[in-house]
């Protein structure tokens, strides 16, 4: 009914009966159907925008990338680092996540380095674990400001934010470990420049990288809990504007397959390209030597910033990093599938 053909008849049925006064004022308290007041449109939340593809969002993760921005170069061992560990810390603990911490002295051909690695347990129903990981610190460089946007910051941003979104869902069937490496950079220009020394095998020295992915493998023997983890991902690059994902050729094949094939499901095939993405070592280096399978999602080829000063916010993107965000938050069910079907 509306206003212009209900009025008249509304009139003549106030004349013969006194309860139409009530219907009248129910016709006020609620109006005519068709008028204005409709249920009220319910708008989607910012966290989970109408038609995405997973919990995942892109905007939360830039937020953390800029945060780590606004620190500045965060080198190991650096005041800045600190700092910005202190907010990952402080992240994670928001998420009701258990924060474990690794502090350890590493010696660099700079001198010995207080580093920490970091990581927050999500206990799942299986003991089991899945890594997950970046690194977040940056390359150390004298000549210029180096704040590693990309390199370091997007990783680490794109990693809270997965942390957040697993820690919201429940308990996991397997449990989860978001580990953020120290050290992963050199203190030297290339890798290959420098060396440290190696006590245990003078003839062989230790690398000028991955110092907290060394020290967490390490770790995981020591602690014999290396067969618990049975799959490991790594974060590196991967929130550039124009992002472009090839495949590691050092990454195990079959998780390779079930992201790769979730990106292109989801509508991502131009991010995830099946070209081979060279990158010759990684934080995902000692979990493979180690016999974990492993995967790095890394752009190195195709992003001219890298290491340089032009790694800044700007060529980061929220989008990007949420395109990751979601292949990995619906890939994980299909990993935790494989794996579970092979310890049958």
């Amino acid at each position: 009914m509306t206003k212009t053909d209900g009025m008249p008849r509304l009139k003549k049925v106030l004349k013969t009966s006194s309860l139409s006064i009530a219907f009248l004022s129910l016709l006020m308290l609620f109006g005519c159907p068709g008028s204005s007041n409709k249920p009220p449109q319910t708008n989607p939340s910012p966290t989970e925008p109408s038609g995405s593809k997973s919990d995942f969002d892109g905007d939360r993760a830039f937020s953390h990338v800029r945060k780590q921005v606004e620190f500045g170069p965060r080198p190991a061992g650096s005041a800045e680092l600190e700092k910005a560990r202190g907010y990952i810390i402080d992240q994670l603990k928001s998420y009701g996540l258990k924060i474990i911490t690794d502090e350890f002295t590493a010696t660099t051909p700079l001198g010995e380095r207080k580093l920490v690695n970091v990581t927050a347990e999500l206990p799942g129903e299986s003991s089991d674990v899945i890594v997950v990981s970046s690194h977040y610190d940056t390359k150390y460089f004298t000549e210029f400001k180096f704040v590693g946007a990309n390199d370091g910051g997007a990783s680490t941003g794109a990693l809270l934010e997965l942390a957040r979104v697993m820690a919201g869902k429940g308990k996991p069937r397997m449990t989860y470990w978001f580990a953020f490496f120290d050290g992963e950079e050199a203190f030297c220009k290339e890798w290959d420049d420098c060396h440290n020394p190696n006590p245990a095998d003078p003839k062989n020295p230790l690398p000028d990288n991955l110092y907290g992915s060394r020290r967490y493998v390490a770790q995981l023997i020591a602690k014999n809990e290396l067969k618990r983890v049975r799959a490991m991902i790594l974060f590196d690059m991967m929130g550039s504007k124009t992002l472009r994902l090839g495949r590691d050729e050092l990454s195990t094949r079959w998780l390779q397959d079930i992201v790769w094939q979730t990106g292109k499901q989801l509508g991502y095939d131009k991010q995830f390209v099946d070209a081979v993405e060279g990158v010759g070592d990684d934080d995902h280096s000692p979990f493979l030597k180690a016999g974990i399978d492993s995967l790095d999602l890394i752009q190195l080829s195709t992003y001219p910033e890298w290491h340089t000063k032009d790694d800044t916010l700007d060529k980061v993107s929220a989008k990007s990093l949420k395109t990751v965000g979601d292949a990995i938050v619906v890939s994980l069910p299909k990993i935790e599938d494989r794996i579970l079907s092979r310890a049958k």
